[in-house]
């Protein structure tokens, strides 16, 4: 462990201080040291979307500030059902909901997009301060809505995605038929007992102790050629997981060139949390906030990370609305 210890330590630091200084040779130089490029991320994910059964459109749609959000709309021809619009998690992308696209849109159009700042959309310069950066990513989603024409939604948010999507509903509920999320990140205050925090996988530990110094997912920038292997490394579940569609390492390099490309959402994110697992506003002091009419379902994976009792504690903070927990104990509604 000790020379591998130092190698992280080495990268993590050289990470802080080339991403320190975008201005000068190095800002000429970083790009052609990362293996990556917009047309290699497209490239992959056209593979990925080869995969669905389902009629589809892929497309930019431009926002009235210039900005661009990177959209696939799956069975675009149903038009008597109120539609799906999922956001994806930090790091994510459009190509990690290929394993559910072609069920979920088997009865109504379903849209997901690369958030503003992750994919292929476009990668502002954000806020810095996290009531401005969480602002930004809400504004882009509601643009993005108006432009498409959706008069309202069912709207689905994994991880940050769930935390984002949130926000938008306390903002804007007359646009949300029912809220939908999956192991959404940000909601509980952290608490003040260590022995009350759960451990969190290795993959995350080895992400979370580049903060406080760098952008979160700087190492595999400056990683270099060696970047796509970090992310094998580091999250191999991912190739069992979509087994079923790909034998090769698609999703690793969907993920890297996902996450390789200049910081600008990932800028947000780091903006926006207290340390990776927290957010610096949490949402469990805002959920109420959101209309009572809007129903709410909270879902969680058997092996998450995130902090089950949410679901539970939300159903406190609203007790005259529905909620219903489908976390991993017993399944309760209200």
């Amino acid at each position: 462990m000790g020379w591998l210890s130092s190698t992280r330590q080495c990268l993590f630091t050289m990470a802080d201080d080339l991403e320190q200084q975008p201005q000068g040779w190095l800002s000429s130089w970083l790009p052609t040291w990362r293996p990556t490029s917009m047309s290699q991320l497209k490239n992959v994910e056209a593979r990925i979307l080869q995969c669905l059964q389902n009629k589809f459109l892929a497309r930019y749609v431009s926002l009235p500030n210039q900005n661009k959000i990177w959209t696939v709309t799956v069975s675009p021809e149903i038009k008597d059902r109120t539609p799906l619009v999922m956001v994806h998690g930090f790091g994510g992308g459009v190509g990690l909901w290929i394993l559910n696209m072609d069920s979920l849109s088997a009865r109504r159009t379903l849209h997901t997009f690369d958030l503003l700042g992750f994919g292929r959309s476009s990668r502002p310069a954000f806020p810095r301060d996290p009531e401005g950066a969480e602002d930004e990513f809400v504004t882009s989603i509601e643009t993005w809505r108006e432009t498409m024409g959706i008069p309202n939604m069912i709207l689905l948010g994994h991880s940050l995605g769930g935390f984002l999507a949130t926000s938008y509903s306390i903002k804007y509920p007359e646009r949300v038929k029912h809220l939908i999320l999956v192991d959404p990140w940000g909601f509980p205050l952290r608490p003040t007992d260590p022995s009350e925090i759960r451990a969190p996988p290795t993959w995350l530990k080895a992400v979370a102790s580049v903060l406080g110094r760098s952008n979160p997912l700087a190492v595999l920038r400056v990683a270099g050629p060696w970047g796509p292997g970090l992310v094998q490394r580091f999250r191999p579940d991912f190739k069992r997981k979509f087994a079923d569609f790909f034998e090769d390492d698609t999703i690793s390099e969907y993920i890297y060139h996902c996450n390789a490309q200049n910081p600008s959402g990932e800028t947000a994110f780091k903006a926006m949390m207290e340390s990776f697992g927290w957010a610096r506003r949490p949402m469990l002091e805002r959920i109420h906030l959101i209309r009572k009419d809007v129903p709410i379902t909270m879902i969680y994976g058997a092996n998450t990370w995130i902090d089950t009792s949410t679901g539970k504690k939300v159903k406190l903070q609203r007790p005259d609305s529905y909620v219903r927990d489908m976390g991993s104990g017993p399944k309760q509604d209200t």
